[in-house]
């Protein structure tokens, strides 16, 4: 039931849609970021198929660093743009183009290029080198950036479907390890809840709001009193539960720590990165952006909830794990409670904390998960923390690395960790939301015992561990590991 608001007309669903008989103009230069990614993809994979065995397998990993870096190019001159003509929606008002959609395009781009070059000596040391692997990070970050610039509810979830099912591939893609071929299972399953959860959600928001262009439903919402608002509402919960589980928010959380220790270390950095990356794109698309100026009040609890959820239950847990891949996966749960906590702010500082903080949780988890796949060691195994004891006598360097990533994870001052929970806080406290930014805090110090742990057991423990970690071969120290870690380390 709708009260109509006097002297303003209310848009019928015609205006919102385009004649079925015109053909949008398409200009490619805004979606070429996603046509470099794509396009690299398809063309790595017929170069490999008609070449054969005569293409090097150094070739791969370097044609998806090319193709990544060429995409985050192509970023800088539609930024120009931005900066000159403002944001723009294109293709019939289905894509935006502004600076929100291209940052998080450029940090998927760059955790394309971390995980890469992660991947690449994992497979050589498991034996497992081939160009799909490659070619699947490249499609699945273009259905990332399909999310971040996805200005059409149906556009965002065909952006999410193309990011997913690559995904899904990738964590059951070690075909000796059963663990891998069961994280690739339990996430496919989740994940399918997920996609249901969303599409349910997008079907009845357009039910309450005749579109699904998000223009078009900021409009009609600002321009019409809905008194029965049940269907909208219950719209937007079931979309808040699909980008819950894709965020891996509690209580949507149950499947990250399993999926985290048993997926291939470099697609879990890969997941923890850019795949959060574009999950919490779309959740600020849709609802800061869309529902943000009308139905605060609706959704802001809702998911203030959650990330007070996901703060305490992800400290928590990870206090008890023994599994340093579950550690960082429920560390991984912790850090989302503090985006989601950028998200409930609902303003622009908000907005802006909360994508700095996926920027720098990027560069953080990549070099973390890097440093734990050096430890692995073949088979992936070798992922409990007793592992890890002594390892600051058996390989300095690498203990020290890992040290940086855990100290920056924790907030210590003069680090990014400590500006990204900084920014959210502030943001929180800016909309009088004093309360979450106290147990932000206060998980903030119980999450720093979980990584002080870490380091304890590498600097402080026996000497049991650290005869068994000098065996690795000096080959996987290379340059594909070290330039991740350097650049997170820089940050």
């Amino acid at each position: 039931m709708i009260l109509q608001v006097p002297d303003v007309p209310v848009p019928g669903a015609p205006e919102l849609i385009s004649e079925p008989s015109a053909t949008p103009e398409i200009v490619w230069s805004a979606i070429a970021p996603v046509l470099i990614l794509i396009v690299g993809g398809i063309l790595l994979l017929t170069v490999v198929s008609i070449a054969r065995n005569r293409v090097p397998q150094w070739f791969h990993p370097a044609w998806t660093v090319v193709t990544a870096t060429a995409a985050g190019l192509a970023c800088i001159p539609l930024w120009n743009r931005v900066q000159d003509e403002g944001a723009s929606s294109e293709i019939a008002g289905a894509v935006g183009l502004d600076g929100f959609s291209l940052f998080v395009t450029v940090v998927i781009c760059v955790s394309v290029v971390l995980a890469t070059l992660l991947l690449a000596g994992y497979l050589r040391r498991e034996g497992l080198e081939g160009p799909e692997w490659y070619v699947l990070i490249l499609l699945s970050a273009s259905g990332g950036v399909v999310m971040a610039s996805a200005n059409d509810l149906i556009v965002l979830f065909v952006g999410l479907e193309i990011l997913s099912v690559a995904v899904y591939v990738l964590a059951a893609m070690h075909s000796r390890r059963a663990s891998s071929q069961e994280a690739g299972m339990k996430y496919f399953v989740l994940g399918a809840f997920s996609s249901a959860f969303l599409l349910y959600g997008i079907a009845l928001v357009y039910g309450a709001t005749g579109s699904t262009n998000l223009a078009g439903i900021q409009v009609y919402l600002a321009d019409n009193v809905l008194i029965q608002n049940g269907v909208l509402l219950g719209g937007l919960a079931f979309m808040l539960v699909g980008f819950g589980l894709k965020v891996a928010a509690v209580p949507f959380h149950m499947w990250a720590p399993d999926v985290y220790q048993g997926a291939p270390t470099p697609v879990a950095a890969f997941m923890a990165s850019g795949v959060k990356a574009a999950a919490v794109a779309g959740l600020l698309r849709v609802f800061v952006t869309t529902f943000g100026p009308t139905y605060r009040e609706e959704w802001v609890p809702m998911v203030g909830a959650l990330a007070v959820l996901s703060l305490v239950v992800g400290s928590v847990m990870a206090i008890v794990q023994t599994d340093v891949k579950r550690i960082l996966a429920y560390s991984s749960i912790s850090h989302a409670g503090f985006i989601l906590l950028g998200v409930a702010a609902s303003s622009e500082a908000g907005t802006s904390a909360a994508l700095f903080y996926v920027l720098v949780y990027t560069f953080m988890v990549a070099g973390s998960f890097g440093v734990v796949s050096l430890i692995s060691r073949t088979g992936d195994g070798r992922t409990s923390l007793e592992d890890y004891r002594g390892l600051n006598r058996a390989r300095p360097g690498l203990a020290l690395l890992f040290t940086v990533f855990l100290l920056a994870q924790s907030g210590v001052p003069l680090t990014g960790g400590f500006l990204a929970k900084f920014y959210v806080i502030g943001a929180i406290v800016e909309e009088d939301g004093y309360i979450l930014a106290a147990i932000a805090m206060l998980s903030a110090v119980v999450g720093a015992f979980l990584y002080l742990r870490i380091i304890v057991t590498m600097y402080f423990a026996g000497p049991e561990g650290s005869e068994e970690t000098t065996d690795e071969p000096a080959e996987f120290e290379g340059p594909k590991v070290r330039i991740p870690a350097a650049a997170g380390v820089a940050l």
